[in-house]
C-alpha cells in the first residue's frame, strides 16, 4: 500500500535548509559559542559546575517551564557523524533536524560507548561498558543475563517501553538489548546481510513508529513513557534517493544523500509527534550509535578503531519551555541512561551505573564541567580490544589489551594526526595513570564461548 506521506521534492527542500540555517544563525543566543568549523574541534573551557539537583534547577522554575516527569522520545541514526550541519558542515544535508538543534540544547563534544552498533547502543541502553556485560565474542554479538537494563527497571515502574527498528540484527530477541520493552517492533521484509545494509528502511520506520506511539501500550499520554527508534539509511551501503539533492558519487557525497532522506523521515515523524496531546511534556534526544570514518586514519566505514571521526556523535535534546543553548562539556552515552531515567521521573538503576545525569543543566541549571570519557570496543572475532581515554582535551588510545598507545592534544590535533606518546613525556605519564585508574574501575568479562578470530 502506498504510504500516505509524500516526500516534498529536493528543490523544495534546499530552500527550506537555507532558510533553517539562516534562522538557526539568526536565533542563537548571544550567550552561546558558535559552531565549530569541523568535527573533532576541542572543547572550550566549561561553565562552573553546579551541584544542584534537579528540584533546585531554579532557571525552569522561574520561567514555569514543565518539569519532570516527562515522556522521552530517543531518536538514533546509524553512522550519522559529528560534523552536521549544526555542527558546521557546509552541506545542508539535514534541515529538520538542523532546525530541532536551533531549539534544542546541543552537546558539541558528545561520545558514543563504542564504534559500531552492537557493542555501542548496549551503553545507553544499560548504563554500562560493553566490556563489563556478559555477552558472545562474535562481531554482531549478543548479550546473556547481565544487571537490570534501563527498560527493565522502567517496567517495575509501570512505564512502558516502546521501540522500532530496522536492521535484522535488531530483531526481538536476537541481539539481547531488548529486555524490559513492553512492544518491540522490525519494519518488514528485510533480512539479515553480515557485510552491509542493502535496505532503505526511513519511510518504513517512521510508520512503524507513529502506529506504536499511538498504540494502547502508549495510552493516552497521562503516564510518562520511553520510545526509541532507530534509523538506518546513512549505514553503507549509501545509495542515492529521488527525494533528495545529489552531490556526486564519491561515498561521502551519497551518505550525505542517505542523511538527507533519513532527516526527512524523521521530520514527518517530528510533525506527527507535535500534533500529540502529550507533546508538551515530551522530551526529544537526537544522536547516533557511533560516527563513519571517510579515509581518515586509512579507514573507511566503522568499527575496528576508536578515533574521534568513530566515536565523536551528535548529541541534542529538546526539552519542551527550555532555551536553546551549546555545551561544550564533554558528555557520554553512559550519561544518558541516567538523565533519561531523571527525565522520566524513575528511581535510579542499581546498581549504580558509570553515567552522571544531566537532566539538570537540561532544565535550567549551569552545565557541569566535563568529566573523563572512556569509548570502550572489546575484542570479538574481527576487532582487537581498543579503549580511548579523554581527559579534558588529551586523548589517550589503547590498543589490544593496553599493548601500545597513542596519545593526542585535541586542542591543537582534532584530526588526531600527530602521536604524541612518549614525546610529551610529562602528560604521556599523565594520562597512563588517569586511564589505569579508569580501565580498573570497569569489570571486564571475558566472552562467553571464547572468541574464534576470523581474517
Amino acid at each position: 500500500m502506498r504510504s500516505r506521506f509524500v516526500a516534498a521534492s529536493a528543490g523544495s527542500y534546499l530552500v527550506l535548509a537555507t532558510l533553517v540555517s539562516l534562522a538557526c544563525s539568526c536565533s542563537r543566543s548571544d550567550a552561546s559559542p558558535p559552531p565549530p568549523a569541523a568535527s573533532g574541534a576541542a572543547a572550550t573551557q566549561p561553565a562552573a559546575r553546579s551541584e544542584a539537583p534537579i528540584a533546585d534547577a531554579s532557571a525552569a522554575s522561574a520561567t514555569g517551564a514543565p518539569r519532570p516527569p516527562f515522556n522521552v522520545l530517543l531518536i538514533t541514526v546509524d553512522s550519522l557523524r559529528a560534523d552536521m550541519p549544526w555542527m558546521g558542515y557546509k552541506r545542508p544535508i539535514a534541515p529538520r533536524l538542523t532546525e530541532l538543534a536551533g531549539r534544542s540544547t546541543v552537546y558539541t563534544q558528545a561520545y558514543a560507548t563504542s564504534s559500531f552498533t552492537s557493542k555501542s547502543l548496549v551503553g545507553f541502553l544499560s548504563g554500562r561498558y560493553p566490556s563489563e556485560l556478559a555477552r558472545t565474542g562474535v562481531f554482531f554479538t549478543r548479550y546473556r543475563d547481565n544487571p537490570p537494563f534501563m527498560c527493565e527497571s522502567l517496567a517495575k515502574e509501570s512505564i512502558p517501553c516502546v521501540a522500532g527498528q530496522a536492521h535484522a540484527y535488531l530483531d526481538k530477541g536476537y541481539a539481547g538489548i531488548d529486555r524490559g520493552f513492553a512492544a518491540w517492533r522490525l519494519v518488514p521484509k528485510i533480512t539479515f546481510d553480515y557485510n552491509t545494509d542493502p535496505h532503505v528502511t526511513s519511510q518504513k520506520l517512521t510508520p512503524l513508529a507513529l502506529e506504536l506511539l499511538g498504540s494502547p501500550t502508549i495510552g493516552d499520554g497521562t503516564r510518562p513513557f520511553f520510545a526509541w527508534f532507530h534509523y538506518m539509511d546513512p549505514h553503507d551501503k549509501y545509495q542515492g534517493h529521488e527525494e533528495s539533492p545529489h552531490w556526486g558519487t564519491r561515498p561521502r557525497d551519497l551518505y550525505d544523500e542517505e542523511v538527507f532522506y533519513t532527516d526527512l523521515w524523521i521530520g514527518k515523524l517530528l510533525d506527527e509527534v507535535a500534533q500529540k496531546p502529550w507533546a508538551a511534556r515530551t522530551a526529544i534526544i537526537v544522536s547516533a550509535d557511533h560516527g563513519e570514518a571517510f579515509g581518515e586514519h586509512g579507514r573507511i566505514k566503522h568499527a575496528h578503531e576508536v578515533y574521534e571521526e568513530l566515536v565523536h556523535v551528535p548529541l541534542m535534546v529538546f526539552l519542551p519551555g527550555q532555551p536553546a543553548r551549546r555545551i561544550a562539556s564533554t558528555r557520554s552515552h553512559l550519561d544518558l541512561t541516567p538523565t533519561m531515567m531523571d527525565l522520566l521521573g524513575a528511581k535510579p538503576l542499581e546498581p549504580a551505573l558509570h553515567g552522571k545525569s544531566f537532566a539538570a543543566e537540561l532544565l535550567g541549571a549551569p552545565p557541569a564541567p566535563s568529566h573523563d570519557i572512556v569509548c570502550d570496543l572489546p575484542e570479538d572475532e574481527f576487532n582487537q580490544r581498543r579503549r580511548s581515554f579523554r581527559h579534558d582535551d588529551w586523548k589517550l588510545i589503547a590498543h589490544g589489551n593496553d599493548q601500545s598507545f597513542e596519545l593526542f592534544d585535541l586542542a591543537s590535533d582534532p584530526r588526531e594526526e600527530k602521536d604524541l606518546f612518549g614525546k610529551d613525556r610529562a602528560m604521556t605519564r599523565d594520562m597512563m595513570t588517569r586511564y589505569k585508574e579508569a580501565s580498573h574501575g570497569i569489570a571486564d568479562l571475558a566472552p562467553i564461548g571464547g572468541i574464534r578470530h576470523k581474517d
